[in-house]
């Protein structure tokens, strides 16, 4: 069973940063390209972030280009997400997610995800 547990949300204040990440079990993490989606209270999911096996290409949205970094550690099995600057658009719950293409929502495996509140 693959099970993928995002943690380090909370509540920050705009301007803030917080670290998140993902523990992988049941799934070869180390073959899988990984991505981060979120999806705000109303609205649909959002590809927010993708990083492919190895870990040394990334992609990002527009939205959060400069501000956040994506990273693995694949001896840990574990998938972070730094975000700096936050901006209260940036409230949503997160999720990482096991896939093929770093880019898009599309994914094969996506795991309960973390509340982040940015306001002041």
């Amino acid at each position: 069973e693959v099970q993928l547990q995002a943690f380090g949300g909370g509540l920050v204040q705009p301007g803030g940063s917080l670290r998140l990440s993902c523990e992988a079990s049941g799934v070869r993490f180390g073959s899988y390209v990984m991505k981060w989606l979120r999806q705000a209270p109303g609205k649909g999911t959002e590809w927010v972030s993708g990083i492919n096996s190895l870990g040394d290409v990334t992609k990002y949205a527009d939205s959060v280009k400069g501000r956040f970094t994506i990273s693995r550690d694949n001896a840990k099995n574990t998938l972070y997400l730094q975000m700096n600057n936050l901006k209260s658009e940036d409230s949503a719950v997160y999720y990482c997610a096991v896939a093929n293409l770093m880019w898009g929502t599309v994914h094969r495996y996506r795991g309960q995800g973390t509340l982040v509140t940015v306001s002041s």
